[in-house]
């Protein structure tokens, strides 16, 4: 299946599991449920925008008279008059009658106390009321992801509380009978497992409930039985190797048998062919290839598709182009393929020591990942590739 198509097929079959309201301090990488309407004008009066005097713009250059002091939090029941003006600080509410904040840098106090402006002109350094934000405009629509800019307006706007869609509950396993746990020193056919740790990892970075469940043999009784088990327990089951067509792969099969829909078992990808996506009712499993850098990729690509999608947000694909600094063959073109680089200081791309899919140490000193199109097989120095940033 091209990549298009199984992020399309993801997005057909990922439904929103429910809503909840949150604390606003909870509510970092989660997804609003609903419009957010703003309660205020945003500035709710017009307030200056630096350091200065405010007065009247028909007076200037002055003299004025200073006949009050206005600190930020302090609302003015004074009104300046002509030959008048009030000291005021960044954020202050404007006096009635002043139309302009002239910059505290461009004053000079005379010696009988008054002060002139030292330009010829200046612009009006006034922040008007509502200019921002209208009272009852919506400010975040419904399916956003709350990041810190999020955040600040939905304090802005007295949202103490945030509807929110609830987070999908992980679960992580690593198929494989070679596989030991980081702290095992491996004996002669056995490798650490590398996937489990780095699957959380992103999981949390997305700020998903996942929870590590260990690894699995590679026999058919003990998949199935971990399936059922953690199925019972989660949303979705992110499961590392055993998804491809060897003798030992038994994960499609076991699904199968367990009366999960296979909507795909592959993907015209390159790392992470042998990606799988399933759905049982409400639960869900995507399977992964179990060498680390496809594993790697294909939970940044498909898994977040997943997850998002079943918080009803469709999360946005950052790519750019970049100019090529180097020259790149290969002999099969029928994949999409994506290759760890470097984009330098000077915003150019040059590839980096790759050995493939087992080369994970690859991605700790790559800063994004370069899309290599389904029929292309050369690109040349010189030439514009889309990249994605990691």
């Amino acid at each position: 299946m091209e990549f298009s198509k199984a992020i399309k097929k993801i997005r057909q079959h990922a439904e929103p599991i429910g809503k909840e309201t949150v604390l606003l301090a909870d509510s970092l990488n989660r997804v609003l449920a609903v419009d957010v309407v703003s309660d205020i004008n945003i500035p709710p009066f017009n307030k200056a925008a630096m350091d200065g005097f405010a007065c009247k713009r028909a007076d200037l250059p002055g003299p004025f008279k200073i006949v009050e002091d206005i600190p930020a939090g302090k609302f003015s029941d004074k009104t300046i008059n002509k030959g008048e003006c009030a000291r005021i600080m960044t954020g202050a509410a404007l006096p009635k009658g002043a139309d302009t904040v002239f910059m505290v840098e461009y004053h000079e106090i005379q010696t009988d106390g008054t002060v002139t402006f030292t330009r010829a002109n200046t612009s009006d350094n006034i922040c008007l009321i509502g200019e921002d934000v209208k009272e009852g405009v919506v400010v975040l629509k419904g399916g956003s992801l709350i990041g810190a800019a999020e955040i600040a307006i939905l304090s802005g706007v007295g949202k103490s509380n945030v509807e929110v869609y609830r987070r999908p509950k992980v679960a992580v396993l690593s198929t494989g009978s070679e596989l030991v746990e980081p702290y095992v020193i491996p004996k002669p056919g056995q490798i650490r497992n590398s996937n489990g740790n780095q699957m959380i990892a992103q999981l949390t970075e997305m700020g998903m409930i996942a929870e590590y469940f260990g690894i699995v043999a590679d026999t058919k009784e003990e998949i199935r039985g971990k399936i059922l088990s953690v199925a019972k327990l989660t949303d979705v089951i992110f499961i590392s190797g055993g998804v491809s067509v060897g003798d030992y792969d038994y994960v499609p099969q076991v699904l199968m048998e367990l009366d999960y829909d296979i909507l795909f078992t592959s993907i015209a990808t390159k790392p992470g062919k042998h990606t799988l996506f399933a759905q049982k009712d409400n639960k869900y499993v995507l399977g992964f290839p179990g060498n680390p850098v496809s594993s790697f990729v294909q939970l940044n690509f498909i898994g977040k598709e997943l997850l998002y999608g079943l918080m009803n947000h469709q999360p946005m694909v950052k790519t750019f182009k970049c100019v090529f600094i180097d020259d790149f063959k290969r002999k099969k073109a029928d994949r999409l393929e994506f290759l760890p680089v470097n984009i330098t200081k000077s915003g150019k791309v040059k590839l980096l020591p790759y050995n493939g899919s087992a080369h994970i140490l690859a991605l700790t000193v790559a800063n994004a990942l370069m899309e290599i199109p389904i029929g292309v097989k050369t690109i040349e120095k010189g030439d514009l590739v889309n990249v994605r940033p990691l």
